[in-house]
């Protein structure tokens, strides 16, 4: 993104203005579009650098950098849309390896004939989400494609941020004993988008649980609790998630099913679409390996927080060779709880 530039007669039309294909030129209206949308509502002073890329200062630590491309359809849903949780989606991928995020960049891809209104709203919505969790967009890109080649908005993230020398929260570390932890319940996000997307009505509206974890994750590593591993289990769920997990660690698990928080809500709306919560993805989840010591004080450290207060310890890891993910039923029974095979929720991220 570039700097402000000034002499514009004719302001952009947000009310009844779209997009169309000079925006993504390289020259005036291009410009245009980046001074009076991106940059004014994105503004902070790294971005009013006003270069090909941003210069910004580095606390000692090692470099932690994830990207991530958000298709997600509809762009609009309840609890969110795409300019919020690009922004948090980021952010959750850089907290969940025990970094401090410090900076995003952001790419759009926009199809012409996109209303600039709604691209208005989705840019200030990550205004506020980067507001809300102290890390800004430093820097961007914008291309135009032909109407027909897109779908309204593709928005990619780059997140950038800082973890100590030390720290290792990755998937190999998880040992046989320690407890599986869940922020909270599980299949908000994927349902939402799912009863949005098919204009399906249910009794109480299902709200997308899209969320920045990394405040979460401070109070949790300041309970002083051993924490092994965290995940953000996004597309695939909970159940690929942890079999990432027992993938790496070389170990099983074992999962009980009462202990699972899922709301009412979701379960009734996974039993009429034929789905499982396990693999329906979260936006503002995580999951955490902890030794079995510490599994009560970094519980209590997570219900203490806002994102936090429904967590839940659902399971255990044991030794197993074939690095099952098992799981008791309700009924008492046991079944393999195995990878996603295929994608049951298609562009919910």
């Amino acid at each position: 993104m570039s700097g402000v530039r000034q002499g514009y007669v004719r302001p952009l039309d947000f009310k009844n203005g779209v997009v169309d294909m000079t925006h993504g030129g390289g020259g005036r209206a291009m410009a245009q579009l980046i001074d009076e949308l991106f940059a004014r509502r994105l503004g902070n002073s790294y971005l009013r650098q006003g270069n090909d890329g941003a210069v910004m200062p580095m606390p000692p630590g090692r470099l932690v950098m994830s990207t991530d491309g958000h298709v997600v359809s509809p762009l609009f849903f309840p609890g969110g849309d795409i300019g919020c949780l690009s922004v948090n989606g980021t952010i959750n991928d850089v907290a969940v390896l025990g970094a401090t995020p410090l900076y995003l960049a952001a790419g759009f891809i926009l199809e012409e004939g996109f209303p600039l209104a709604d691209l208005a709203r989705i840019v200030d919505s990550m205004a506020s989400a980067a507001s809300a969790a102290g890390v800004p967009v430093v820097t961007g890109d914008t291309k135009v494609v032909q109407k027909g080649a897109g779908d309204g908005v593709y928005i990619t993230t780059t997140g950038v941020g800082v973890v100590a020398d030390g720290d290792d929260f990755s998937g190999d570390r998880a040992r046989v004993g320690d407890q599986i932890i869940v922020s909270g319940s599980i299949g908000e996000h994927g349902m939402a988008i799912m009863a949005q997307r098919e204009s399906i009505g249910f009794a109480a509206q299902i709200v997308s649980d899209t969320a920045a974890l990394h405040g979460l994750i401070a109070a949790m590593r300041a309970s002083g609790a051993a924490i092994r591993a965290l995940r953000d289990p996004t597309r695939g769920g909970v159940a690929t998630t942890l079999n990432e997990i027992a993938r790496q660690s070389g170990v099983g698990m074992m999962l009980q099913e009462s202990a699972i928080p899922v709301q009412p809500e979701v379960a009734a709306a996974c039993e009429f679409l034929g789905l499982d919560p396990l693999y329906v993805a979260n936006e503002g989840k995580l999951l955490a390996i902890v030794a079995a010591a510490d599994a009560d004080a970094l519980l209590a450290a997570m219900r203490a927080h806002p994102l936090g207060v429904h967590a839940a310890v659902i399971g255990s890891v044991h030794a197993d060779a074939h690095h099952f993910v098992q799981m008791t039923t309700s009924f008492g029974g046991r079944r393999i709880v195995d990878w996603l095979t295929g994608e049951q929720l298609p562009r919910i991220c």
